[in-house]
């Protein structure tokens, strides 16, 4: 990066820090759609620890399955499992009007890759060998974009928590 602006040393020193809390919502879920047990581990750590329910399965067709309850604001899967790809679940929230959001988490993905998943209506993807620790919070915000589609509970993830009132 390049040395800042006199705008931009002027903005970051004029806009405070709120020190707000982020939350999970209480009813938040997450299924995860992946087969590879490793993978479903740190992600189902991760979410957990950030305070998020998921759930897991180990193929496309489980995934949609479990997609169509309507019970899920984010979907986490990898992008090709043995019986299908991401596609199906995006056609999925599309077709019977879900407002969940799907987030890949790819091994090996290449930029031309990633441009086409965002384009077909991926929330984001993730490096499934660098970026797991970011996982939950790109679900959080993922949350969001969920419920601003119309999914699940409103998220009182940019509530303030009790302690900032004081």
């Amino acid at each position: 990066m390049g040395p800042k602006t006199q705008t931009q040393e002027t903005s970051d020193k004029t806009i405070p820090s709120t020190g707000l809390k982020l939350r999970v919502p209480d009813d938040s879920r997450i299924l995860i759609v992946c087969g590879d047990d490793s993978i479903t581990e740190r992600l189902n750590l991760a979410f957990r620890e950030a305070g998020f329910v998921s759930e897991c399965v180990k193929s496309i067709t489980a995934g949609c399955e479990s997609a169509r309850s309507g019970r899920f604001q984010v979907i986490v899967t990898t992008p090709l499992l043995g019986d299908g790809s991401w596609r199906r679940l995006i056609d999925i929230a599309a077709h019977y009007d879900f407002g969940f959001v799907v987030v890949l988490v790819a091994t090996t993905f290449d930029i031309q890759e990633w441009t086409e998943a965002l384009s077909y209506g991926a929330f984001d993807v993730l490096d499934a060998l660098h970026e797991l620790p970011k996982a939950a919070e790109i679900a959080k915000r993922a949350m969001w974009a969920a419920y601003l589609k119309g999914a699940g509970p409103e998220p009182r993830a940019a509530s303030l928590s009790k302690a900032a009132w004081a």
